[in-house]
């Protein structure tokens, strides 16, 4: 398993003004090279604005769009996104990269959001979310004994409600809600790579593997995502190594 292929990043940025040459100046960096990104009005926040990408893989987020110049142009410009209580990071997968088939892909689905229940607590806290911006912006389905039996619960008693944690309303992706925004390079790499991890274990592993796969084992195999191991030792969710972070922006 080389990596799950495809997502679009939803970047929430507040408190710097809804100006179209604000948007302009993040595009002119974004899209120096290719047509990366846009910008579009988003009613939830006061004033600022939300950055799409089109669909990269994780390995293009990293190498090819520069990303750590577009945030330090952010934070030039006054904009926020940890500290505006409005903002999300949203990461939409394609569901094609989940499985070839809809009942492959259904299984995957079902296992990502059993990894997410089981570990809610660790994702809280990596989130950087508060309880209460999670039950509004990304609630959780509820735990229960499989993956098929979440899934299940998700598809019935949440059907067309899109403020949840894993977001299943739309038809070719499915939306992890769950991180606050940021604005620190590190932080906003580690979430992209997080998500692959969860992923590639749904993908890679059955559902009884999955349910006895452990939170200090999950971490523990996550050594090829450097950002990602820095951010878990500053949030002490990776064995016991805590290291300094960083101020969130």
């Amino acid at each position: 398993y080389e990596g799950i292929d495809e997502r679009i990043i939803e970047l929430e940025v507040d408190e710097g003004g809804e100006y179209d040459e604000s948007a302009e100046a993040i595009m002119d960096i974004a899209n120096a090279s290719a047509e990366h990104i846009y910008c579009k009005h988003d009613g939830s926040l006061d004033s600022g604005f939300e950055i799409v990408t089109h669909p990269m893989t994780l390995d293009y987020h990293k190498d090819n769009l520069p990303w750590a110049d577009i945030l330090e142009k952010l934070k030039r410009m006054g904009y926020l996104s940890h500290l505006a209580s409005t903002c999300g990071l949203h990461v939409h997968v394609s569901r094609d990269a989940l499985g070839d088939t809809y009942e492959e892909q259904d299984a995957a689905i079902g296992r990502i959001l059993y990894f997410i229940e089981k570990h809610w607590e660790e994702l809280v806290k990596f989130s950087r979310r508060a309880h209460r911006q999670l039950e509004r912006w990304a609630a959780r389905y509820g735990y229960k004994d499989s993956p098929m039996e979440i899934l299940d619960h998700a598809k019935k008693g949440f059907r067309g409600f899109r403020y949840t944690a894993v977001n299943l309303t739309n038809a070719n992706t499915i939306e992890f809600r769950l991180f606050r925004g940021t604005l620190r390079y590190n932080s906003f790499i580690a979430a992209l790579q997080l998500i692959d991890r969860i992923c590639a274990v749904a993908i890679c592993l059955n559902d009884e593997e999955l349910k006895r796969l452990s939170w200090s084992t999950f971490v523990g195999g996550c050594e090829q995502y450097p950002e990602l191991v820095q951010y878990l030792k500053e949030r002490r969710l990776f064995v016991n190594e805590p290291v300094q972070a960083d101020q969130e922006v």
